[in-house]
């Protein structure tokens, strides 16, 4: 089959253009944030009388974001281990550490000039590690959390590339703690996270 000169060079303008598209709409966008743990610390089934709470902290966050359309992406939020100050009764009994990357479905809103806010909801995954550094190893939490996660936020872009992000979620945390092998209660940390930060769209 022959192909013409014609159609070989209107494919290679195709081509050319659909190249500049994607230059001009790369689908990347990453976000560097300092975010606030203000742990709720609820209380259930018996551990109340007790008062085991995990302190407030600020940590830093990485996350990558990926538009499917220009309305529609995906936020997988990172961070590297973080040190929980454990408390009972009031006095630091030791601290654990919490990994707890989440990955969100957002809708972005497009049409409102250098602000971009968006929504998004998902789900963490909370893994802990040395969790049984709490009185003394005398008491340990589980190794685990999964629950779901619901943000909302905004981009103020200052150009094409550079942008200020504010952002909060709202994320279901939670771990039985332990007495040996005692299980006396369930703390449900469920932190709010307010957060800060500097956004780059590549």
């Amino acid at each position: 089959m022959k192909i013409s000169a014609k159609k070989i060079a209107l494919l290679g303008l195709l081509l050319t253009a659909s190249g500049v598209v994607a230059a001009e709409d790369d689908p990347w966008m990453v976000r560097v944030r300092a975010v606030k743990l203000n742990w709720a610390n609820g209380q259930a089934n018996g551990l109340a009388a007790t008062n085991v709470q995990a302190q407030n902290t600020t940590i830093p966050e990485f996350d990558a974001t990926y538009f499917f359309t220009k309305n529609i992406a995906a936020e997988l939020v990172l961070t590297y281990p973080q040190n929980v100050d454990i408390n009972i009764a009031g006095v630091k009994q030791g601290t654990i550490k919490a990994l707890p990357p989440s990955l969100l479905l957002q809708y972005h809103f497009t049409d409102l000039g250098q602000w971009k806010p968006y929504v998004g909801a998902g789900v963490n995954y909370t893994i802990f590690s040395k969790r049984n550094n709490i009185l003394g190893g005398g008491a340990s939490v589980d190794q685990s959390s999964t629950g779901l996660v619901a943000q909302a936020g905004f981009d103020y872009m200052f150009d094409k590339n550079w942008g200020f992000n504010a952002d909060i979620k709202y994320i279901q945390i939670k771990t039985n703690v332990y007495v040996g092998a005692t299980n006396i209660g369930r703390l449900d940390l469920n932190p709010l996270t307010p957060s800060i930060g500097v956004t780059y769209r590549f």
